[in-house]
């Protein structure tokens, strides 16, 4: 006797035919009757009253039915049990990230995160910077990738690399034509689309100092939400937008990305908090180190250590 027999005894009981059974079960309808023939076999007992229309439950059968029931259940909330352990001692880790790290090797970091770490459960939340401080220091997420330099006590932050901002620009836009490199204070005479517009400070406030830095001082802005809504506007001729230059592979076809003639960047910053040890962050940090090695980045001396550890030069 087996719980696949209990089953099926089960099923026929509820359905009261062989034929309809067997359908329920996805099963043909021979195998299923030498199964019940076997189980009544090995009994000795007759558990169903194969004479009556629709097919009944001798008194025997009848009991057998009730003790299966109670078996069968039993099974059942003993699987969702192991189910639930298994799920509590899984691990958990959290990534937080700004829209435009997405488009700078962060998928591939994360891809490698998860075939390096596949027992451990892995969530994405997208958050600006001063979201990240906090959910890291809640716990809510285990590390983040921004681009805002914020201090904190409790918060460990690296700089990945910098990345060269590019200006975003209508496809019709004269700017750049012939693969010219175009000025901030060319720039500053365009409506300039800044994002996001909270929570700050942001990046927003970085392409601000941009400016502010080189002494241009701009003419209209236009802030809102997202990177997506300012490249939405820049394609609808609403105006340009300063954006990291890894967003080019969002290239649509109303828009062009021009190189500046200023050499501007921002950064990539990993936060994680302050004495986290856990091997997640041990192995994020190696594949960090490793990928970049890959890519031709410079690792950042504080993954150095971690880049050794693995064996990679």
């Amino acid at each position: 006797m087996d719980l696949r027999q209990l089953r099926y005894f089960v099923t026929v009981a509820s359905e009261r035919n062989f034929n309809r059974a067997a359908e329920r079960l996805r099963i043909a309808q021979p195998p299923l009757s030498r199964s019940i023939q076997q189980l009544e076999a090995e009994l000795r007992v007759t558990l169903i009253d194969r004479v009556s229309r629709p097919l009944t439950l001798t008194p025997i059968g009848q009991l057998f039915h009730d003790q299966a029931i109670q078996i069968l259940r039993r099974v059942d909330d003993m699987r969702t049990m192991m189910n639930a352990a298994v799920a509590a001692e899984r691990r958990r880790f959290t990534i937080g990230f700004v829209a435009s790290t997405i488009y700078a090797r962060l998928p591939a970091l994360i891809r490698e995160f998860r075939a390096e770490m596949p027992n451990v459960e892995l969530s994405l939340v997208e958050s600006g910077t001063l979201d990240q401080i906090a959910a890291l220091k809640e716990g809510r997420i285990d590390v983040g990738f921004g681009r805002i330099r914020f201090e904190d006590p409790a918060v460990r932050r690296t700089v990945l690399r910098r990345e060269m901002l590019a200006a975003a620009v209508p496809i019709g836009s004269p700017l750049g034509r012939g693969g010219d490199r175009v000025s901030l204070a060319t720039l500053a005479q365009e409506r300039l689309i800044l994002y996001p517009s909270s929570p700050r400070p942001s990046y927003a406030d970085q392409v601000l100092s941009v400016f502010h830095d080189a002494g241009v001082e701009l003419g209209l802005i236009h802030e809102v939400r997202e990177l997506q809504i300012a490249i939405g506007l820049v394609a609808a001729e609403e105006g340009i937008a300063i954006v990291p230059e890894s967003v080019r592979q969002a290239r649509t076809e109303d828009v062009r990305y021009v190189e500046l003639a200023e050499p501007v960047s921002s950064p990539i910053i990993m936060s994680y908090r302050i004495g986290d040890i856990s091997p997640e962050i041990a192995s994020l940090k190696g594949i960090i180190a490793r990928k970049y090695a890959d890519w031709g980045y410079g690792v950042p001396e504080a993954l150095r250590a971690v880049q050794s550890e693995t064996g990679d030069a």
